[in-house]
C-alpha cells in the first residue's frame, strides 16, 4: 500500500508519541547523514532555515529535500566550501489503522477496536521558530545557500523564512 500525502501527517493533532519499546517494527528513519560539506573552514555566514509553522516533517521528505540541497551546493558552490546542517531528527512515530476498501469489507474488519494503529514511519515534530537546517558558507556564495534553502523548503512542505547571521572570526 502506498504512502499517504504529506498533508494527512502534516499538523500537531495528537500528542508525541515515541515510546518505540511498546511498538514492534517501527521503520528506521531514511535519513541517515546530518552533517555534509567541510565543517573545519572557518566561514564568514550562517543561513539558517527557521519554521513559521507548528508541523510535522516526514522522515522521507527530509531525506528528499537533504539530497536535493546537498546536491546543488556540492555542484555550485564546490565539495569543500560549505558546511550543512539537518538540525531536525525525526523521533516521532506515526502510525495508521488501515482500513479494508472492497466489497464486503464491513463483514471482516474490526473498525475501531483496538485501533493503535501499525507503524508506518517517523517524522521529526517542529515548532515555531525551530531551526530546520543550517548552511554555513563564505560571502561569494550566499545567494547559492539560499537557493538551496528554498529547494530544501519546497520539499519538506512547512513555511520558513531564512535567517542569514554573520559569523565572528577567531
Amino acid at each position: 500500500m502506498p504512502l499517504r500525502p504529506a498533508r494527512c501527517y502534516k499538523e500537531l493533532k495528537k500528542p508525541p508519541y515515541t515510546r518505540k519499546e511498546y511498538i514492534d517494527g517501527v521503520p528506521p528513519p531514511k535519513i541517515t547523514k546530518f552533517v555534509m560539506g567541510n565543517p573545519h573552514n572557518n566561514y564568514d555566514v550562517k543561513l539558517e532555515l527557521v519554521s513559521i509553522e507548528n508541523a510535522q516533517i516526514r522522515h522521507n521528505a527530509l531525506e528528499a529535500a537533504r539530497v536535493m540541497a546537498h546536491k546543488y551546493l556540492s555542484r555550485y558552490v564546490g565539495e569543500d566550501k560549505y558546511l550543512f546542517i539537518v538540525r531536525q531528527y525525526p523521533h516521532h512515530v506515526l502510525r495508521e489503522n488501515k482500513m479494508m476498501a472492497f466489497a464486503g469489507a464491513d463483514r471482516l474488519q474490526e473498525g475501531m477496536r483496538q485501533a493503535f494503529g501499525k507503524p508506518i514511519g517517523t517524522a521529526a515534530r517542529v515548532k515555531m521558530g525551530s531551526v530546520i537546517a543550517e548552511v554555513r558558507v563564505f560571502k561569494d556564495a550566499i545567494d547559492h545557500a539560499k537557493e538551496a534553502l528554498r529547494r530544501f523548503t519546497s520539499k519538506i512542505g512547512v513555511k520558513c523564512r531564512i535567517v542569514i547571521t554573520e559569523l565572528t572570526k577567531k
